[in-house]
């Protein structure tokens, strides 16, 4: 409800001299005066927010901005005008120049700046002496100079007067001479006072508009003054001298930092030229003397994000030359965007070759293609569960099966049908992670063993001095053509508890593990006669991975690992020292990122592996090329894994079998009827009198030995 005293119509109402509302009970009136309605105190709080407000407002106004800008243009460039002069002045350049050789140990390049130094000083020298005698050598001139003037304008008048045949003629250039003089008396008479007035006013709005066009064109601006729509995006920076020397001083060095502050020139001289590098920038820093480049290989993320990236997006190598670290800086958002497909799906005339050609494994941080050659090498990949090994891994198998002299033999203890695309172009394809199939995959390589010693007796045989000949390799099936043994998942082996039936375990690490064993034999000696072992295995440990199997690779890449102790086991000591680092790459974020060392890779001058970002083949697109390498090849049949019924043998019921009642047979017989028996048992095709005895032993059955011959009694057989 709106009351008298809220509608603008109402008049007050007057009781004598006192204004009185017209709403006011009038119990609530009292007598008194009028008294004027005192201004409310000013509370500093408030006039201090006020303040602070106002101020914020003028400093952040788009036209204080501007005008702060153009100050600090004048102000950089007579900063950048008086260091010119000084330099051009003085030694200091030179002096800068020896402070920074000396702090990166050049001791060569400090010698040579000394002896310019000292000639700059020198002839600075000669030209002091030449200032002080310049007023005693102009007294001396000035006769000279007056007699020559006088001589001079005394011929002239002797030649104007013969020519005009009076002899007034010869004051003529004295009088000429005298004119001139008047009138630019009379010049400067009348023109001192405007320019009195005028020149300090040029001089001044000249030197401010050249200092002001010099620090426009060479400055570098603090971000708050900087233009609307100039500011550099967090994280996108470009790459510059002073952008990465900025970097190193404030990693936290003490020893960087002082160096590049005794060098006067804010550290350029440690810098190579950079360079585009692919989808980043490269660049070489020579670190001073007292600076180790373990001290910026341990500062990564820091300096990383000194330079306005992410760890991932910086990678530190050491090069060749001493004292050295290799910058690679990537384009901000350049690691995660798709390299694109490979080769091998769109590029239906392509071949492999064993011998001569290098698979398209994917592209290096350049950008890159990083062919990867596999002639007699043996490979392996490793990282943790989920980052693209078994992908990687077939992407080099499905360009070995597009050379259809290749045998490939092929155990995935996986068994998810990632390799089910190579049934009908592997000779053997075995697929499951039980015991069962880590029996069979063994097997697999220890018959990949047996052919190996096989063609190395057949080339002793043949007195050949130069190993193998491309004409004996061409021949698949016979001869020595390429045996591409492939394991995934290979730690499931190393790992398995399994005994055979002679006590040998199928895993493990020792000498007695028929796995260990099988690949150790096929690293030492399988290349010469070209059967290699390629493995793919997760996390990298001694027990799962051991030390003598991953140090017979020749190729070795590395995906995502969880610790540098990882890294070293997957690639060795020496590039993880050099800059290697799978173990600082994103876990999920990189997959297929691989840290590759080794032969068979092209690896940058000076540094002993490379990164490579491997090409994704789709199941789909992998059939399509297995489908293609089957055309260029034979009809094969692959021989799948046996079937588990098969795998399970009563060796005293077998005993009990081929032996009739109280029978006592010699075991070098019983080795020969239990093969009879089984044919196709391979455990039986192994047998020796000494393994059956020791089996026999296990299981607490006696033997007997008489006259050096090993004996079984079927009575004592508990069946």
């Amino acid at each position: 409800m709106t009351g008298p005293r809220d509608r603008q119509d109402a008049p007050p109402l007057f009781h004598g001299e006192l204004a009185v509302p017209e709403d006011l009970p009038p119990e609530r009136i009292i007598d008194g005066e009028v008294v004027e309605r005192q201004p409310e105190p000013i509370r500093p709080r408030a006039a201090v927010a006020t303040v602070r407000a106002v101020v914020t407002d003028v400093a952040t106004h788009p036209h204080a901005k501007t005008a702060a800008r153009h100050v600090v243009y004048v102000g950089a460039g007579a900063a950048i005008t008086v260091r010119r002069a000084w330099d051009g002045r003085t030694s200091a350049r030179l002096k800068r120049s020896i402070r920074a050789a000396e702090a990166l140990g050049n001791t060569e390049l400090m010698l040579q700046l000394e002896d310019r130094l000292a000639a700059h000083r020198a002839a600075r020298h000669q030209r002091m002496i030449a200032i002080v005698e310049l007023p005693g050598r102009a007294a001396a001139a000035a006769p000279k100079i007056g007699w020559s003037i006088l001589g001079l304008l005394s011929g002239s008048g002797v030649l104007i007067a013969c020519a005009d045949r009076n002899i007034r003629g010869i004051a003529v250039p004295f009088r000429t001479a005298g004119n001139i003089l008047k009138w630019i008396g009379l010049t400067v008479a009348v023109a001192w006072g405007p320019l009195i007035l005028i020149t300090p006013w040029v001089v001044v709005c000249g030197t401010l508009a050249v200092l002001w066009q010099v620090g426009r064109s060479q400055s570098t601006l603090p971000t708050w003054v900087r233009p609307a729509g100039q500011e550099q995006p967090a994280g996108d920076d470009p790459i510059t001298p002073s952008v990465v020397v900025v970097a190193l001083r404030d990693l936290g060095i003490p020893a960087l930092r002082k160096a590049i502050k005794d060098m006067g020139d804010a550290g350029a001289a440690m810098l190579g030229p950079i360079r585009i590098a692919g989808c980043g920038d490269e660049v070489d820093v020579k670190l001073p003397s007292g600076v180790s480049t373990l001290e910026v290989q341990d500062r990564r993320r820091k300096l990383a994000e000194n330079l306005g990236r992410h760890e991932h997006e910086l990678h530190i190598t050491i090069p060749k030359e001493a004292r050295t670290v290799r910058l690679w800086i990537a384009h901000s958002g350049a690691l995660d965007e798709p390299i694109g497909p490979s080769p091998l799906t769109y590029d239906l005339e392509l071949v492999a070759d064993f011998y001569t050609g290098h698979a398209p494994w994917g592209m290096d941080l350049r950008g890159d293609p990083a062919p990867v050659s596999v002639f007699q090498r043996h490979v392996l990949v490793t990282g943790k569960s989920n980052q693209g090994k078994t992908a990687s891994l077939r992407a080099l198998a499905l360009w070995l099966a597009l050379d259809p002299t290749v045998e490939l033999r092929i155990g995935d203890l996986k068994g998810v049908g990632d390799w089910r695309p190579f049934d009908g172009l592997a000779t053997v394809l075995i697929q499951g992670p039980t015991d069962e199939h880590v029996i069979q995959v063994t097997e697999m390589l220890e018959e990949g063993v047996a052919e190996m010693e096989r063609r190395l007796v057949a080339l002793e045989q043949s007195g050949a001095t130069d190993g193998i000949t491309r004409d004996m390799a061409r021949k698949p099936g016979s001869g020595f053509h390429p045996i591409v043994l492939i394991v995934d998942e290979a730690q499931v082996a190393f790992m398995c508890p399994v005994k055979s039936l002679d006590g040998r375990p199928y895993g493990g690490s020792k000498h007695t593990s028929r796995y260990f064993m099988a690949a150790r034999k096929i690293h030492n000696q399988g290349r010469a006669v070209n059967v290699m072992l390629w493995q793919g295995t997760q996390d990298p440990t001694d027990q799962n991975l051991p030390k003598m199997v991953r140090e017979g690779a020749h190729i070795r890449g590395a995906l995502y690992l969880g610790t540098e102790s990882q890294s070293k086991m997957a690639l060795g000591d020496a590039p993880v020292d050099a800059g290697a680092a799978p173990h600082k790459l994103r876990d999920g974020l990189d997959r297929g990122t691989l840290v590759v060392a080794g032969p068979g890779v092209k690896l940058p001058a000076g540094q002993p592996s490379v990164t490579i970002r491997t090409h994704f083949i789709s199941g789909e697109d992998g059939a399509a090329i297995a489908e293609r390498a089957r055309e260029r090849r034979r009809p094969v049949t692959t021989r799948a894994a046996a079937a588990v019924e098969e795998e399970h043998r009563d060796l005293l019921a077998d005993l009990a079998k081929v032996m009739d009642a109280g029978e006592k047979v010699r075991l070098t017989d019983l080795v020969s009827r239990l093969r009879e028996l089984a044919p196709s048992w391979r455990p039986y095709e192994r047998l020796t009198a000494t393994m059956l005895r020791a089996q026999l032993e296990d299981r607490e059955v006696r033997v007997t030995n008489t006259g050096n011959v090993l004996r079984l009694d079927a009575s004592d057989l508990p069946i």
